[in-house]
């Protein structure tokens, strides 16, 4: 059991591959938050040890010379406006990811991050521009605005252990928006003595990249120089060149890929294993890569090398402060370190929880958070960290002891932000499971993945019809993974609260005996032996031969001559192209794929991880009912 627990854990390599990676996202950033922290602590020993070696290194001069032209920077601004526009390359992608995929196709639901966003971003810039206004800090106002969006992910997972995954994706919207606006702030206010031909350059070179999307012209190369080209220009034009990262992520779409895709997909991969030629492995490599979206795939590239290593450089080049007690005492009483550090602090979460409330007290609950107001206040502290962006905006804003006032204020809003996100997280846990789900989890209504909600006139369903929770998964009776899932599956079904769907989805380019095995399961199934029949075939995912089919049928005592009937004249075909008519609406590619409650399941599929979801959906099923029996009341009365 050991074994497979861990297989499933590993997802199927569908699932890895084709479905919507937010979770995939949270985990990396969370995971990659220890190793900047290890790259702050690196910083600021190095710094204090040997200040004029941490100095000296990160402003050597480093130069690119092509003919009569040279491109010279020191090692710190090679990292600050270079290595951070692939940053910010993933930043747009994430952006462009929700758009497509996220709540945000929902357009309505694009409000709320929006005005929580600026608002955060507002309420702290005025905090330190009450401490600066009139000094020489002022023009340093962009510093106190930016979430760090990867270190705030990292702490969450660490101080809010059990927290759901929509709290962290409440926070991911709202911050993505966050980025957004701090980018054009750079791009606005901080970017100096532009010219306009090399902008203009920049511009026509970005317009031949959209162009270039747009056509679907598959050359990398074509994308890399084009991109290159408009990084150039912008940082010749005086604009900050990481500008150009996010435009770029903004423009790559996100998509799951449709089934036809993929089956085209194994056609190119059947006539490579019949002739394996290079020309034919080469067009098998692009019909893969072709079915993923530009947005996984550059996803899929950037995210760790930005995650793991850019960023944590980036930390590593800015973050070193010679610390001393004279120092702290005359930093923490200068206006530069206040603002900042009582503009996270204190302006990030009630400006978060104030707009959040407001947005949906003046709009009847139309615009509202998806989350509980627990995860609001939580989502506002953690919010109260500002490490890349704002770092980048104090080296482009300061320099002497300016900017290393900035970076105590900042490195300690990071701690008082982790222990206000704490106490918040752990107050929610003393709360009894109902009024804790409703904390966590809101009462607004989520949206539905799932296309044909279940008929139990049609679908065919196990557990009790009146259950809380339903489970429905897309399976093919000659899929490995199906099977691995099946003793998971006969697991959760030990609860009495939980009801089972199965729908058939055969996938006939990669298994040629699904689509018979469906058919005779749903013959079976005419018969009042359907379950039997699915269990029978599951078990015996080897031999799915038409004589083994039969014999399974005989074992059952079904009628055999009128099973074999029903089959050879494909009764059954129309049921099931029913089924992946309903796949294909639901956006489902591969098997298995689970829907809790109408919402699609993205990773693991093991006993614990599903459970765990299960849990959550009845959590927010009982809000649900909750909310709807005065509903129901004021109805009847009127």
């Amino acid at each position: 059991m050991a074994d497979l627990s861990g297989r499933l854990s590993d997802r199927t390599a569908w699932t890895r591959e084709f479905a919507a990676p937010i979770r995939d996202f949270l985990r990396t950033e969370s995971g990659s938050s220890g190793v900047l922290a290890a790259a702050i602590v690196l910083a600021l020993i190095w710094a204090n040890v040997a200040p004029d070696s941490y100095s000296g290194f990160w402003h050597t001069d480093l130069s690119i010379g092509l003919g009569h032209r040279e491109l010279s920077m020191d090692l710190q601004e090679w990292v600050n406006s270079g290595l951070m526009t692939l940053f910010f390359l993933v930043v747009g992608l994430e952006a462009r990811r929700e758009f497509d995929l996220g709540d945000l196709r929902d357009r309505s639901r694009f409000v709320l991050p929006v005005v929580a966003g600026v608002a955060g971003m507002a309420a702290p810039v005025l905090i330190y521009l009450a401490f600066n206004y009139g000094g020489e800090g002022a023009h340093g106002w962009g510093v106190a605005m930016s979430t760090d969006t990867a270190l705030a992910l990292g702490l969450l997972a660490l101080v809010g252990r059990g927290v759901p995954d929509r709290v962290r994706v409440f926070l991911l919207t709202v911050f993505v928006v966050d980025d957004v606006i701090a980018l054009l702030v750079i791009a606005v206010v901080y970017s100096e003595n532009i010219e306009f031909m090399p902008l203009t350059v920049a511009i026509v070179a970005f317009g031949g990249l959209v162009a270039a999307a747009i056509l679907r012209v598959r050359q990398a190369a074509v994308y890399v120089a084009l991109g290159i080209l408009t990084w150039a220009a912008l940082l010749t034009s005086g604009v900050d060149p990481v500008v150009a990262g996010l435009a770029i992520g903004l423009t790559a779409t996100a998509y799951s890929p449709g089934r036809d895709e993929l089956e085209q997909a194994t056609g190119l991969f059947r006539l490579f294993r019949e002739q394996p030629t290079p020309e034919l492995a080469r067009t098998a490599s692009l019909g893969l890569t072709s079915t993923l979206s530009p947005n996984a795939r550059l996803q899929h590239f950037y995210h760790p090398w930005t995650s793991y290593l850019i960023v944590p450089i980036f930390g590593l080049a800015n973050a070193g402060i010679t610390i001393d007690a004279g120092f702290l005492a005359e930093a923490y009483s200068a206006p530069i370190t206040l603002g900042i550090l009582l503009g996270y602090v204190i302006g990030k979460p009630v400006a978060v929880m104030t707009a959040s409330w407001a947005l949906a007290r003046f709009t009847g609950g139309r615009f509202r958070p998806q989350v509980g107001w627990a995860a609001v206040a939580g989502s506002g502290t953690i919010a109260g960290m500002g490490f890349t962006v704002s770092l980048l905006i104090a080296t482009l804003a300061f320099e002497g002891p300016a900017l290393v006032e900035a970076k105590l204020g900042l490195l300690s809003a990071v701690i008082a932000a982790t222990v206000l996100t704490w106490l918040v997280f752990r107050a929610a846990r003393l709360l009894s499971p109902a009024r804790k789900a409703i904390a966590m989890l809101g009462d607004s209504e989520e949206l539905v993945d799932l296309a044909d909600p279940v008929d139990p006139e049609c679908d065919h369903i196990r557990g009790p019809a009146e259950a809380s929770v339903t489970l429905v998964e897309y399976g093919d009776f000659e899929c490995p993974y199906c099977g691995l899932a099946e003793p998971v599956v006969r697991d959760l079904l030990k609860d009495d609260d939980l009801r089972y769907v199965w729908r058939h989805l055969p996938l006939t380019d990669v298994h040629p005996r699904a689509q018979i095995a469906a058919e005779v399961a749903e013959a079976a199934a005419a018969q009042d032996s359907f379950w039997e029949m699915h269990d029978l075939l599951l078990a015996n995912q080897e031999n799915l031969q038409p004589t083994d089919l039969m014999r399974y049928a005989e074992e059952l005592g079904l009628d055999v001559p009128r099973l074999h009937d029903e089959v050879k004249r494909h009764v059954a075909a129309a049921r099931v192209a029913q089924d992946v008519e309903s796949a294909d609406l639901s956006g489902v590619s591969g098997t298995p794929t689970f829907f809790i409650n109408g919402q699609r399941h993205y990773g693991a599929y093991d006993v614990a991880t599903l459970t765990t979801a299960i849990k959550t959906a009845r959590a927010r099923a009982k809000i649900d009912r909750a909310n709807l029996g005065p509903l129901v009341q004021r109805r009847s009365r009127s």
